[in-house]
């Protein structure tokens, strides 16, 4: 009978919004199975959060460090084989670190870590550890955001020539962090955050899903960053003029003060041939452009779709598939690839698609080269 891949979590306890995302994810498809965790940096706290969970008491750590220590000298079958890091960005480098060098895999939120100097010695430990390594930039797992992927790959669009992407969210329009808002006060703190507020919780996602769909590289930027709500410390707005590394301009914009949106990622790219345009808040459908034919709308699970826009689909076309499930696709996909690691086999690459610690190093690059032409009169600079 096959086993599920035994996981323990870092972060996510009582309260918490990404951790209970992360484990209902992890958990659709019954690949993985949470057996552990350190879920505050209050040993009290964690310990309580465990119990919630009904997770066994002794699997209830009130430290990273003590889970990885004592779950490594557990029985091979026993102990967990996946560390899922679902902390603020200031705590993914070091559990990320020790972890993988005690021999478990990691699975990451994003954005990787706290600076781009992390971020580079994370990627090379990844390297020298042989383990695996994914990032939830869970909007990659849209069954659609894998359609346009896989049309501009087979060259249906033509070479790309231009990519507008766009995140606007309306929620941080006051200084609700001021009042002790949990979500707020750490997204806009630079000892939690890093040196980017909005750029880097949201417009990462955006930069990400850029890169993703169209399989191009920002190669030079230029940005107008801006805080808005007085007294906040880190940016809440941002607008980015994109080059390509095959030419393609762009414009990326993302914003946390844009009052009485929700969460409306957004991208559209444009070949010689045609373009395309998805949206976050109808993930269902992927709307196709054409210069010499009737635009065409297709949708989740109908159709002659690509294999990788199918295998992200679990129920029949007209079942809105969304946000949960595009997170569950990243999870699933890497505990295939952890069984096959276990295995010493070689995995289906259907199941290789999920974001890497590469794309990640991307993401915290993209970062800090916004925020340094944001702040510098040279306002171009190469990625």
């Amino acid at each position: 009978m096959k086993q599920k891949i035994r996981m323990g979590m870092v972060g996510g306890g009582i309260g918490a919004f990404i951790g209970g995302v992360h484990r209902i994810a992890a958990a659709i498809d019954g690949e993985i199975d949470l057996v552990c965790g350190a879920f505050s940096s209050d040993p009290d706290k964690s310990r309580a959060s465990g119990a919630e969970l009904g997770l066994s008491p002794d699997r209830c750590y009130g430290t990273y460090e003590e889970m990885i220590r004592r779950e490594k000298r557990l029985r091979p079958d026993r102990r967990m084989q996946v560390v899922s890091i679902v902390t603020p960005n200031h705590v993914h480098f070091g559990p990320a670190k020790m972890a993988l060098q005690n021999g478990f895999h990691v699975i990451c939120d994003k954005p990787l870590a706290f600076s781009l100097k992390e971020a580079l010695a994370l990627e090379k430990i990844v390297e020298k550890s042989g383990l695996l390594f994914a990032l939830t930039h869970n909007y990659t797992g849209y069954p659609m955001v894998k359609q346009a992927r896989q049309m501009i790959r087979h060259g249906e669009l033509g070479a790309i020539r231009k990519v507008v992407v766009e995140y606007p969210q309306g929620w941080l329009s006051t200084r609700i962090e001021a009042s002790g808002q949990k979500q707020a006060s750490w997204r806009t703190d630079p000892t939690k955050s890093g040196i980017a507020g909005a750029m880097g919780d949201i417009g990462t996602h955006a930069e990400n899903l850029a890169e993703y769909i169209t399989g191009l590289q920002i190669s030079e930027l230029c940005a107008d960053i801006s805080t808005f709500v007085p007294g906040r410390a880190l940016d809440d707005d941002g607008n980015v003029l994109l080059r390509f590394n095959n030419g393609a301009k762009g414009v990326l914009h993302a914003s946390q003060i844009a009052a009485g949106e929700e969460n409306d990622l957004n991208i559209r790219v444009y070949g010689e041939k045609g373009g395309l345009a998805w949206r976050q808040m109808e993930p269902n459908t992927l709307v196709v452009k054409w210069l010499d034919q009737p635009t065409q709308l297709l949708r989740t699970g109908v159709g002659n779709l690509y294999p990788e826009a199918l295998a992200a689909a679990r129920i029949p076309g007209g079942h809105p598939e969304g946000y949960l499930e595009a997170f569950a696709n990243i999870y699933k996909n890497f505990a295939h690839c952890v069984r096959a690691h276990a295995e010493g086999r070689t995995p289906d690459p259907v199941y290789t698609d999920f974001p890497s610690v590469a794309d990640g190093v991307r993401g915290m690059r993209f970062i800090e080269k916004v925020i340094s032409s944001g702040k510098s009169k040279q306002k171009w600079v190469k990625m």
